[in-house]
C-alpha cells in the first residue's frame, strides 16, 4: 500500500536545495519522492511498510531542512473517564510523527504533526477506530456552544427521571435498615421502577462500553454496566423464580445509576465554571460596532470587519479591533492589557487594541486587527490552549488510568470466587463484587490535574500571567534561582540622557549629531534616549552600519570609522573614568571617531517602585536573586543596592548571561530568566524557566514560558506563587483520586460497602476533585 505526503519544506534556498534533499530522499527504501523549489514543498510516495514515516522527516532534518508542524484542536463526544482519554491518546500518539494530548475536563485533544501528515478526516478516523467521536475546532470557536447546553439540559432531564424512578426503591429499604425482613414494595413494582433506570437511563453506560471494548480497551462505562447488570439480572432471577429465601438488589442497581448520573451532573456543572476566566476574557470582544459607511454610521457584527474599515467609538464603550487612531482625542482604559490603572490618552496616529474602553472623548480609527487577528484574542487562544496542555506530573495519573479498569474487573472477579468460597453464599459474594466494580471510577483520577490546570491557569490570566502551557505553570513552581536582566525588568527600560561631556575638539551638539546618526539604526533602550536629546538635529548618512548585541553599534561616517556603546569595549585603553566623577553610577555611551575619543553620554534608567518588593518577595520563598546587566559596576552596584539584591555582575554580554545562568544549573538550581526577550536570547533560552516583560508584544507571547501582560516586575513572583498553590491543589486532587480507590476497594471487596453506598462515594470523587480546584478561583495576593 503507497502512502502520498504532500508536505512544505522550510529551509531551501535556491534550486541545489532541492534537488539534494530529492535525491537524499529517493536513496530510501520504497521512497519516491519530487522537491519543488518554486513552491517550497515535497511530494512523497511510500511503501508503508518499507519505511517508517518518522525516517522520512528524520532524513528531511537531516539534510539540513524541515517540515513545519501544525496543531489541531478537536472536541470530543463520548468519553466518560480517564481510561478514556488515556485510550484516545495512545491511538493518536501511535500515528507516525504525531503527539496528542487529551484535556478531560475540556473534554479535547490537541494533535500536533508534520504539515500535510494528518489531515482532520484522518485525526477524526483513528478516534472513531477507538470507539469516540470528534469534531474539528476552529481556534476562534466560541467556549460554550448551543449542543453542550442541549446535552447538559438533557443529563439533567435524565437525572430527575432517575431520582423520581428510584426514590420509591430507596424508601422500600427502610424495613431493612431496622432489621425487617418484609419488603414494602412488591417485587414486580420494584422490577417495573428499575428496569427503565437500567436500560433506557443506564444506556448511555452499554453503549460507552460497548464502543470501549470493541476498540480494545475498558473504560468507567464497562465497570457501572457490568455491575449493575449484575445487580439487576440476579434480583430479576430471584423474582421470577419466586425465590423468597434470597433478597432482591433492584435498588442497588437503579440508585447506583441515578447516583453517576447525579455525579456527572454535579461534575459538569463545577468543570463548566473552571472556565469562567476565559468566558470573562471572551466577553470583552464587543459583538457590534458602528462603522462608517458613505458618510454614514451603520451598526454591523463584529464578525463583518475588514481590515482598514473606519470605526466610530463613542464615550464609554470598548473598542472592537485593533487599529490606529484615524480622528479624535481620549482617554483610553488598557489595564486589560498593562495592568495600568491610570488612563491612557490616545490621540491621532495612536495604537488601539480591541477590549479596551473609551472613557472620555470620541475617537476614530482605522481597523487593523479584527476577529481572531487582535491582541486579545491571541490571549485567548493562548489562555485556551495552556488550559487544555497538560502537565507533566499528570503523566504518571495516566498511566495508572490506563491499566485501572482490567485491574479493577480482575479485582471483583477475585473477590466473587473469594467471597463465595469463604461464605458458601452466590448472592452477597456477587453484592460485593458489585461494590468493588460500581466505587472504582478512574474519573477522579482524569480530572485531579487537568481542573486545577484549567483554573490556575485563567486565574493567572486575570492577574495579567500567560502560562504558555501547564508545563511552563508546574516548573515555575520549582524555581530556586531567579536571574533578572536590568534594563527594562528592575528599571522602566526608558532611560534617559543625563549628562554629556565631549572630549576636545568637539561640542555637545557635534557629538550628539555623530552619536544619534549611529544609534538611528539600534533599538537599543539607550539608542532611544541619544535620538530623544538629540531631537531635530542633523543626521549624517552612515555606511557599513553593525550592532554588537550588548555591547554597542559601529559604522562609518563621512570616511571615519565611528564606534558608540560600551566604554571598555568602545576604547578599552582610553581612562574614561577620569571624565564621569558626578555620574559614576550612571550607564555610559562612549563615542569614538577615527579612533579617537570623542566624548561621553551619562544615561540614567528610573529604578520601578515595585522591584524592591519583588526582591524581598523573592527572598521570603527561598529564592536567590542574581542581577546581570551590561551597564558599568559603579551603575550595577548602585541600582543592588537600592532594590536589595546581593548578587550581581556588570559589564555581562548575552553570551554572558547564558553562561551565568548555566553556572547556577550546574550547581543544582532551577533557573528562571526574566528578560526582554531579544539581547536575552541564549540566557532565556539556557534557563529552565523563561519569563518575558512588557504587554502588547505577539513575538514575546510566542517564545517565552511566562509573559507578564502588565509591565511590573513584582508579577514574577506572583506568577511563582500562583505556580506553588496551583500544583498543591494538583497534589491534594491526586490524594484525593488515589485515596478514594485505595481505600474503597479493599472496604467493597470486604463487603463493608453496600453497592449503593459505593456508587455515592465513586459520584463525589469527581465532585470533590473538582470542587476544590474551584477553590483555586478565590486566590489573591
Amino acid at each position: 500500500m503507497t502512502w502520498l505526503l504532500q508536505v512544505p519544506i522550510s529551509g531551501m534556498t535556491c534550486a541545489a536545495c532541492a534537488a539534494r534533499l530529492e535525491k537524499q530522499l529517493n536513496r530510501q527504501h520504497g521512497v519516491a519522492a519530487s522537491v519543488n523549489f518554486a513552491t517550497e514543498s515535497a511530494e512523497i510516495r511510500l511503501e508503508k511498510d518499507a519505511v517508517p514515516v518518522e525516517a522520512v522527516f528524520h532524513v528531511i532534518e537531516k539534510t539540513g531542512f524541515s517540515v513545519p508542524a501544525i496543531s489541531q484542536s478537536f472536541k470530543i463526544s463520548g468519553m466518560t473517564c480517564a481510561a478514556c482519554a488515556a485510550r484516545i491518546e495512545k491511538v493518536l500518539n501511535a500515528l507516525p510523527a504525531t503527539h496528542a494530548e487529551v484535556n478531560l475536563t475540556a473534554e479535547t485533544v490537541r494533535v500536533t504533526s508534520p504539515q500535510g501528515l494528518l489531515s482532520p478526516e484522518d485525526v477524526i478516523a483513528s478516534i472513531q477506530q477507538a470507539g469516540y467521536d470528534a469534531a474539528l475546532l476552529p481556534e476562534d470557536a466560541p467556549l460554550y456552544s448551543e449542543e453542550a447546553e442541549t446535552v447538559r439540559h438533557a443529563a439533567r432531564r435524565d437525572l430527575i427521571l432517575g431520582v423520581l424512578l428510584s426514590a420509591p426503591l430507596v424508601l422500600g429499604m427502610i424495613p431493612m435498615l431496622q432489621g425487617q425482613h418484609e419488603e414494602w414494595l412488591p417485587r414486580w413494582l420494584q422490577w417495573m421502577l428499575a428496569t427503565p433506570v437500567q436500560f433506557i437511563l443506564g444506556w448511555r453506560f452499554y453503549r460507552g462500553a460497548w464502543k470501549s471494548l470493541r476498540s480494545g480497551g475498558a473504560n468507567m462505562d464497562v465497570l457501572i454496566a457490568l455491575g449493575t447488570t449484575m445487580a439487576w439480572a440476579l434480583s430479576t432471577v430471584v423474582w421470577l423464580r419466586g425465590d423468597h429465601q434470597h433478597h432482591v438488589y433492584f435498588e442497588a442497581a437503579a440508585v447506583v445509576i441515578t447516583l453517576v448520573l447525579a455525579g456527572k451532573h454535579l461534575e459538569a456543572r463545577a468543570r463548566s465554571r473552571t472556565n469562567t476566566a476565559l468566558a470573562e476574557m471572551m466577553r470583552l470582544q464587543p459583538r457590534n460596532a458602528r462603522v462608517e459607511l458613505h458618510g454614514k454610521l451603520v451598526e454591523v457584527p463584529v464578525t463583518m470587519l475588514h481590515p482598514g474599515d473606519i470605526l466610530y467609538i463613542p464615550q464609554g464603550e470598548p473598542i472592537p479591533v485593533d487599529g490606529v487612531v484615524s480622528w479624535g482625542q481620549a482617554s483610553v482604559d488598557e489595564s486589560l492589557l498593562t495592568g495600568e490603572s491610570a488612563a491612557i490618552t490616545k490621540q491621532k496616529g495612536d495604537k488601539l487594541y480591541a477590549g479596551t474602553t473609551v472613557l472620555e472623548g470620541t475617537l476614530k480609527c482605522r481597523a487593523d486587527g479584527v476577529g481572531s487577528k487582535t491582541y486579545l484574542a491571541e490571549i485567548i487562544r493562548l489562555v485556551a490552549r495552556a488550559q487544555g496542555s497538560k502537565a507533566p506530573i499528570q503523566h504518571l495519573a495516566d498511566k495508572i488510568a490506563g491499566v485501572f479498569v482490567p485491574v479493577v474487573v480482575a479485582i471483583a472477579v477475585v473477590t466473587f470466587i473469594a467471597t463465595w468460597w469463604w461464605l458458601g453464599d452466590f448472592q452477597p459474594a456477587l453484592m460485593h463484587a458489585v461494590a468493588v466494580l460500581v466505587i472504582a471510577c478512574p474519573c477522579a483520577l482524569g480530572l485531579a490535574t487537568p481542573a486545577a490546570v484549567t483554573v490556575g491557569v485563567g486565574v493567572a490570566a486575570k492577574n495579567g500571567i500567560l502560562f504558555r502551557n501547564a508545563a511552563a505553570l508546574e516548573a515555575a513552581e520549582r524555581a530556586t534561582a531567579i536571574v533578572l536582566d536590568k534594563t527594562g525588568t528592575l528599571t522602566y527600560g526608558k532611560p534617559e540622557v543625563q549628562a554629556i561631556w565631549p572630549c576636545e575638539g568637539w561640542d555637545e551638539t557635534k557629538l550628539l549629531q555623530f552619536a544619534a546618526s549611529m544609534e538611528a539604526g539600534s533599538e537599543h533602550p539607550l539608542a532611544r534616549a541619544v535620538l530623544a536629546r538629540a531631537g531635530g538635529l542633523l543626521r549624517f548618512p552612515v555606511e557599513a552600519f553593525r550592532v554588537e548585541p550588548g555591547l554597542g553599534v559601529s559604522g562609518v561616517i563621512d570616511g571615519r570609522a565611528v564606534k558608540v556603546g560600551a566604554p571598555h569595549w568602545v576604547a578599552p585603553d582610553w581612562r574614561w573614568e577620569s571624565m564621569m566623577p558626578e555620574h559614576a553610577a550612571s550607564t555610559m555611551l562612549a563615542v569614538t571617531v577615527a579612533g579617537e575619543p570623542a566624548g561621553l553620554i551619562a544615561c540614567a534608567d528610573a529604578v520601578r517602585p515595585s522591584a524592591k518588593a519583588l526582591v524581598a518577595g523573592l527572598a521570603e520563598m527561598g529564592i536567590e536573586t542574581v542581577m546581570l546587566t551590561g551597564d558599568n559596576l559603579a551603575a550595577a552596584a548602585a541600582l543592588a543596592s537600592a532594590v536589595g539584591v546581593t548578587r550581581f555582575e556588570a559589564g555581562v554580554s548575552p553570551a554572558d548571561k547564558a553562561r551565568v545562568v548555566g553556572e547556577l544549573k550546574a550547581a543544582g538550581h532551577f533557573v528562571v530568566m526574566v528578560g526582554d526577550g531579544v539581547n536575552d536570547a541564549p540566557a532565556l533560552a539556557a534557563a529552565d524557566v523563561s519569563f518575558a516583560m512588557g504587554a502588547g508584544s505577539n513575538a514575546a507571547i510566542a517564545t517565552a514560558d511566562i509573559t507578564l501582560m502588565y509591565n511590573d516586575p513584582v508579577h514574577i513572583a506572583t506568577a511563582i506563587r500562583l505556580s506553588r498553590h496551583t500544583l498543591r491543589k494538583i497534589r491534594q486532587n491526586l490524594f484525593f483520586a488515589f485515596f478514594y480507590n485505595v481505600l474503597g476497594i479493599p472496604l467493597a471487596a470486604l463487603g463493608m460497602l453496600n453497592p449503593v453506598i459505593a456508587g455515592a462515594a465513586m459520584a463525589m470523587s469527581s465532585v470533590s476533585v473538582v470542587t476544590n480546584a474551584l477553590l483555586l478561583r478565590r486566590w489573591h495576593e
